[in-house]
């Protein structure tokens, strides 16, 4: 009955499975670049390491692979460079949140520490205020014992 609201499988292109499984091994590499020009529609990653860089032009659905002795630029298929973007999109996303997570935490430590630093200079300052309130009131004592 509900078959016609059903989403058909994405059936891909050996080429395009081919392309769609490099991509997604290089986002799993920490040491894959991932640089974004949302304003141009243009995406790159790039692993040094293994020579190897991806250009994606969302504007006009081109895929660019290029290695040390190659550079293959061809034009996909709309919803395959949408799902590959989809890919690169949610990798750039949860590296930056690592990195956000990384700075909120280091900046709860440097806060505890200066919490712990202010406690610590409140404690001496009242311990002084105890021991010269002490002092004066041992000398007063001293007055009147006269």
């Amino acid at each position: 009955m509900f078959k016609f609201f059903r989403k058909k499988a994405k059936v891909y292109s050996k080429i395009e499975n081919h392309i769609f499984g490099i991509i997604t091994e290089l986002l799993k590499v920490s040491s894959t670049d991932i640089n974004v020009d949302e304003l141009g529609g243009k995406y790159y990653l790039s692993n040094e390491e293994q020579h190897f860089k991806v250009t994606i032009l969302s504007n006009d659905y081109v895929i660019r692979l290029t290695n040390t002795r190659d550079s293959v630029a061809e034009k996909y298929d709309k919803v395959f460079v949408e799902d590959v973007l989809r890919a690169v999109k949610e990798e750039k996303h949860r590296r930056m949140e690592l990195v956000y997570d990384s700075i909120t935490n280091s900046i709860e430590k440097m806060a505890e520490r200066l919490h712990n630093t202010l406690i610590e200079s409140n404690e001496q300052e009242s311990q002084k205020v105890r021991q010269l309130k002490t002092k004066i009131t041992k000398e007063n004592d001293k007055k009147v014992n006269y």
